[in-house]
């Protein structure tokens, strides 16, 4: 049980770490040169696959439970 919380954590961890990272560096690259790094991340991209995996959950829980 400790194993799967500390996973869970450490992805939730990991996950916030880059948002906080990108959300800083898009607000800084907004106000400077084309030099200034883009984020790790494309939150949009992210975004619509999130939405399509619990899309497909749904979809197959209700199949799965009837």
């Amino acid at each position: 049980m400790r194993v799967l919380l500390g996973i869970i954590l450490g992805v939730v961890l990991t996950v916030g770490g880059a948002y906080l990272y990108d959300s800083h560096n898009t607000l800084a690259a907004a106000n400077a040169p084309a030099s200034v790094q883009r984020p790790m991340v494309n939150w949009d991209v992210v975004g619509t696959k999130w939405e399509q995996l619990t899309q497909r959950a749904r979809s197959e829980w209700t199949r799965v439970a009837g």
